[in-house]
């Protein structure tokens, strides 16, 4: 035994013997693989890297393509400091002392708290998002546009994609501002001769710079990006070495404040540019501007006659308690002179001109204009997501990393407003530019050893800034296009031979332009918050959404999450969206809106599992079960359609107006589903069934009807039907009309399955209590594109059936196709009723449902059946039985055939009553008969059973006389078809009830007779069927 198992002589392979244990499941490997290869698949997966270690390479000409090594980078330099980098900007060393000497110590921490606490549970949101899954490129567009799906993906993508590219000119500005402030102030090109003009010089200034500077750094960024990477070290060094220099100078400040004198005349504050070193010229420099000549008699300045000037220390030091001064806020206007509250000064009779020497406030601030001002030096802190591919463990170092370069700047920023408040007096803090202490950098006055430190420092910072921004922006709108959900962006998603997305880099400097050409940091701040708080507002919400609905997918590494701190996130990010700048925030949000709706009309479809998925099925899950407590108040009926279309034999819709038609009626509101049967077994026609549903679909969507289609396979036409008609919907929704064609060329037809499967469905939507349409001749009903000229909707309303008839003509009125058609109503009155009563009540019934029609009644009077009417009847019945035998001897000639092919055999015949083996269902059984046939026997039936064979069959037809019923039935529908076309023969769509077909089955064909007779003569008819109940009300 042993023998077999162990020494197999045949040598089977080891795969072989593992595939012989999974015998049962191979005819399925090729879509259900083995659990090993699925595992080896995913071992060897290597995430896609996202910073442009691929394009360092391909640009390395000559040199060979090194083989992909795995990412080896750790949370300290793969998150960390990237994040450092991102976060410390240009505003930590522009703006922020003059937040701090504006907003006053306590506000200026609160704007700052409010700030980090907003970015801090945005990453703790971010972390949740990126630890659910592997993040491959894109980044935060990637984890938004996945967790929310592609419209709110595409919207916030091109938000974070706007927010990144203004960054750049941000930053920009912020170098050209160091550049030509506090570096070279010999380099403007534009100087003004008058206090006056010297804004909008410097404005002019910061263009040209500007421009310049955004041309060399896409230059540099088109040429290589690993020369971006190869600079990132040095200029983050430099944001280091600038941060560490204010903390030094800081602890310095305590023991020896740095000299920066700032002159006061009374308590304003005087421009340190007009003032010389203390020589003895002081005097007389400051008596020429605020007098009329150097003559001691000369007339001088009121305030100046009657102030002393002053001068205090522009650094007090950490211990001189200055921050007493400070802790509150001081809010300025445009043109205010900056003012020490606690230095007498006499009573102004005018306010100061700005031809005087003194320090004006060149914008009118408040807490709200501060914090959006000081936001974007918060932002940043996607850089590690947009990394996950270098990173050795994405999952672990995403959330630490960027928690804490958050918590690091956060300390930094929070520090650094306690220590500008400590250190420095508050009109230099409040003096933007540093005029007061003659044209330094305010917050290099703190650094230790020297101003240039920070000058230097936060110019390469701000530089190196820029041009990451001017590197990542491109690749999200690469990423972006590349998703292919906004068609005209897909240009963008091409570039260079090595992936390097030039298109995108050309329309980000475009867009960059415009920021610089706005020229002011304090105005460019606002925008790029509104478009970064409009992302983080929707990573909070992707996190929240996904934690509520419990998606079965959504399974973080990161634990440390809550829905609650995620709502937070969003209401802070909104809050401060408007607390910042109102109507920037309505233009941030109308952008997002409106690239939403343009993804959604004309997007690609994407399906990403996404959380608007996830929370739509919620919403549909609670809005069913709400429906499903009980059926429609009339109020609300309206109808919910089942189009039942027939394919030909190419799987092409044989009457698409009837879609056409659907979408008239409905205009987009309600339910509509689709439906088409294929006869055949499920089992091998589950294929054809799949591409007959890809042909509603398409159908639909040419003929724009919102709906659902539907699709069975079933052993015959009728069955399919009616299983369809019992079955579609789900709950509450659920179709209470059905819509189908009226069989075309009945008569002509050698196969009577086509009306009678349309009796059978009139039949099954009456027994299903359902509204039933049918719309004949419907290829001359108009198309969506073919407005109907005026004319009218004319209804005959001859039974009450629920009020369909009244509501159906007012919904088609609504599409533009039937709205310049009038309406009328006719009804018909017998011999015992009151006709003009009748159209006084029926005026007031009208009157009362609030729908404008004429009223006429017609009245018919009691006349003899007429010989036409007689021979009619006559001729549909000889018809009828003629067919009849037709059918038997052709059933005869089949069974004669298949004599010959089986002469003894035991078959199982139809019974003789059956017109075709697919009429018969399962009591059929019960007719069955077995029968062993001879050629006597054989021949001795057809003698017997084939009636029309023979000249007798014949003289026994024609000497039927007609049912007195059919009669009388045929009397009504040619002395109401002599009515309907009198009055109606002009009308653009004739409206009429449909009665029922016969309890007894025996008179199908005669009912088709009887509803030809009665539409004859008609362009366009629509018969209507009531389901039983009211579907129109006089009440509101």
């Amino acid at each position: 035994m042993s023998n077999v198992y162990i020494n197999n002589s045949h040598g089977v392979d080891d795969d072989d013997f593992y595939d012989r244990n999974l015998a049962l499941f191979e005819e399925e490997m090729d879509t259900r693989p083995k659990v090993s290869s699925l595992l080896n698949r995913l071992a060897n997966y290597t995430n896609l890297t996202q910073g442009a270690r691929e394009h360092e390479e391909a640009e390395s000409i000559g040199e060979k393509r090194k083989a992909q090594k795995s990412p080896q980078m750790g949370t300290f330099m793969g998150v960390y400091l990237p994040c450092l980098q991102n976060i410390f900007g240009v505003i930590l060393f522009l703006r922020l002392t003059w937040v701090v000497g504006t907003a006053g110590v306590l506000q200026a921490l609160c704007i700052v708290f409010i700030c980090c606490c907003c970015t801090l549970l945005t990453a703790i949101s971010m972390s949740a998002i990126a630890t659910n899954g592997v993040v491959p490129a894109g980044g935060s567009y990637f984890m938004i546009s996945r967790s929310l799906g592609p419209e709110f993906g595409g919207a916030v993508g091109l938000c974070f994609y706007l927010g990144t590219t203004f960054a750049g000119a941000m930053y920009i500005l912020g170098a050209i501002e160091i550049l030509l402030m506090y570096i070279a102030p010999w380099a403007a090109i534009f100087v003004s001769g008058s206090p006056d003009g010297e804004g909008a010089a410097m404005l002019n200034n910061m263009r040209v710079y500007g421009s310049i500077f955004l041309l060399l750094m896409a230059l540099l960024v088109f040429v290589g990006v690993k020369y971006v990477n190869k600079l990132a070290s040095v200029f983050l060094a430099c944001v280091i070495i600038s941060i560490l220099s204010i903390y030094t100078g800081a602890l310095v400040s305590a023991f020896s404040p740095p000299t920066f004198p700032v002159c006061m005349l009374g308590n304003r504050t005087l421009s340190g540019h007009i003032l010389h070193d203390r020589n003895g010229t002081a005097t007389t420099t400051l008596w020429l501007q605020f007098c009329e000549g150097p003559d001691l008699n000369a007339s001088c300045d009121y305030y100046f006659n009657l102030s002393n000037i002053s001068e205090i220390p522009g650094i007090p030091g950490l211990s001189s308690g200055v921050i007493t001064e400070n802790i509150w806020s001081v809010y300025l206007s445009k043109g205010d002179v900056l003012e020490k509250g606690s230095l007498p000064s006499p009573r102004p009779v005018h306010p100061p001109t700005n031809r005087l020497p003194y320090v004006f406030a060149d914008i009118t601030t408040s807490f709200t204009l501060l914090v959006g001002i000081f936001f974007p030096s918060v932002t940043g802190i996607m850089a590690g997501s947009n990394r996950s591919g270098d990173l050795k463990d994405a999952q672990r170092s995403i959330p630490i990393g960027t928690i804490m370069a958050i918590l690091t700047t956060s300390l930094v920023y929070l520090s650094s407003v306690v220590l500008f408040g400590a250190c420095i007096e508050g009109v230099v803090l409040r003096d933007k530019f540093g005029d007061s202490v003659k044209g330094n950098l305010v917050v290099g006055t703190l650094s230790w050893p020297s101003p240039w430190v920070i000058v230097i420092g936060s110019f390469f910072s701000t530089c190196g800034a820029g041009l990451q921004s001017l590197t990542g922006a491109p690749r999200l709108l690469q990423a972006i296009a590349k998703d292919n959900i906004i068609p005209f962006l897909r240009v963008f998603g091409h570039g260079k031979a090595n992936g390097e997305p030039t298109w995108a880099l050309l329309l980000t400097a475009l867009i960059a332009e415009l920021g610089i050409l706005i020229a002011s940091l304090d105005l460019v701040a606002p925008i790029l918050s509104m478009f970064f708080l409009m992302c983080y507002l929707f990573v909070n919400l992707a996190c929240a959404l996904q934690t509520l609905l419990r998606t079965p997918n959504w399974r973080p590494r990161f634990s440390y999450y809550h829905w609650t701190l995620s709502f937070l996130g969003m209401i802070i990010c909104l809050a401060l969206m408007f607390i910042s700048s109102w109507y920037y925030a309505i233009v941030a949000i109308v952008i997002a809106g409106m690239i939403y709706k343009y993804i959604e009309y004309h997007g690609a479809e994407k399906e990403w599992g996404d959380g608007i998925r996830g929370l739509s099925l919620s919403a549909a899950r609670y809005a069913l079960l709400r429906l499903e407590e009980g059926p429609p108040h009339t109020k609300n009926w309206r109808p919910q359609l089942l189009v039942l279309l027939k394919l030909d034999e190419d799987a092409y819709v044989k009457s698409p107006r009837l879609l056409t038609f659907a979408s008239q009626l409905k205009a987009g509101k309600g339910l509509t589903i689709v439906g088409t049967v294929i006869t055949g077994n499920y089992l091998h026609s589950y294929g054809e069934a799949l591409a007959a549903e890809q042909t509603l679909k398409h159908q639909m969507d040419k003929e724009k009807v919102k709906g659902f289609c539907q699709c069975i396979v079933a052993n015959k036409a009728r069955e399919g039907i009616s299983h369809m008609i019992q079955s579609s919907g789900l709950g509450g929704m659920r179709h209470n009309t059905v819509v189908m064609g009226w069989p075309l060329a009945w008569r002509q037809s050698e196969d009577p399955q086509s009306w009678k499967t349309f009796i059978n469905t009139v039949r099954v939507t009456t027994a299903a209590h359902l509204a039933l349409l049918v719309p004949k001749n419907i290829s001359l009903f108009p198309g969506n594109s073919e407005p109907c000229a005026e004319g009218y909707i004319d209804v005959w309303w001859i039974v009450h059936d629920g009020g369909m008839l009244m509501l159906l003509p007012f919904l088609l009125r609504q599409h533009k196709v039937w709205r310049k058609c009038a309406m009328r109503i006719f009804t018909v009155a017998q011999m015992e009723d009151n006709s003009i009563q009748m159209k006084k009540d029926l005026a007031t019934f009208l009157y009362h449902l609030r729908i404008e029609a004429d009223v006429e009644v017609v009245e018919m009077h009691n006349s003899d059946i007429s010989a036409y009417t007689y021979e009619r009847t006559l001729m549909m019945e000889q018809r009828s039985q003629m067919l009849r035998q037709m059918r038997l001897s052709k059933s005869d000639r089949e069974k004669e055939a298949q004599l010959v092919k089986d002469r003894n055999s035991m078959l199982r015949l139809t019974s003789i009553g059956s017109d075709d083996d697919e009429d018969t269902d399962g009591a059929s059984e019960n007719r069955r008969v077995h029968m062993t046939w001879t050629k006597e026997k054989a021949l001795q039936y057809r003698a017997t059973h084939s009636g029309c064979s023979t000249p007798e069959g014949f003289r026994d037809m024609l000497s039927i006389r007609p049912d007195h019923s059919n009669v009388r039935r045929m009397h009504t529908a040619v002395k109401l078809n002599e009515v309907i076309v009198n009055k109606s023969h002009d009308a653009r769509l004739v409206l009429l009830n449909m009665p029922g077909p016969p309890r007894n089955p025996a008179g199908d064909e005669n009912y088709m007779e009887f509803l030809e007779v009665l539409t004859e003569g008609l362009e366009r008819v629509l018969l209507v069927r009531g389901g039983g109940s009211e579907v129109i009300t006089i009440y509101s």
